[in-house]
């Protein structure tokens, strides 16, 4: 009965040993998941580095030191542990202070043809300037050449001595 006994307590004593390797194993998984539920200023940062400051001008909200921008920071920080989208809070901070918020404004309305705009420009530049390139090439080759000569009673242009003196030494060698 004694063995039996040292046996029992034996095989609970390994039982116990695997639960608490098992537990100090789990027991960090479970504590990070539980974490993960908060909004990292990772998150927070990205989408605010979208979204300009509107009091500031020109500043994202990921930078801006004003007290508005942290509370704006602290307003996507909610709006993010509620579940919402990036897209949903540009949609949020667009309806309450206007497409100049957002970093990269939607492309309809009047942003659409300032999106527009620099492509149209390059290629009817493009295309004028290859008509004007053309024409200048018909006007060029319809043109006759012009042989520039001489009055008989101009004299050639005076060779300089220094000149002279090199050509007769290259004419002796």
């Amino acid at each position: 009965m004694q063995v039996r006994r040292k046996q029992i307590v034996k095989r609970g004593m390994k039982w116990g040993l695997l639960l608490l390797l098992i537990m100090t194993v789990v027991l960090p998984v479970w504590a990070q998941e539980s974490d993960s539920s908060e909004v990292t200023d990772d998150e927070v940062n990205a989408v605010a580095k979208e979204v300009y400051c509107p009091v500031c001008e020109s500043t994202p909200l990921d930078v801006c030191e004003t007290q508005a921008c942290a509370d704006w920071r602290e307003l996507i920080r909610e709006k993010l542990a509620q579940g919402q989208t990036k897209e949903e809070i540009f949609t949020y901070f667009a309806d309450q202070y206007g497409d100049r918020v957002l970093a990269t404004p939607p492309a309809e309305g009047l942003n659409l043809i300032l999106w527009i705009w620099p492509v149209v420009a390059v290629v009817v530049g493009g295309f004028l300037f290859s008509r004007y390139m053309r024409n200048l090439r018909a006007t060029a080759a319809a043109a006759p050449a012009v042989d520039v000569a001489l009055p008989e009673d101009v004299p050639p242009p005076a060779k300089d001595d220094y000149v002279s003196r090199i050509e007769q030494e290259l004419k002796k060698k």
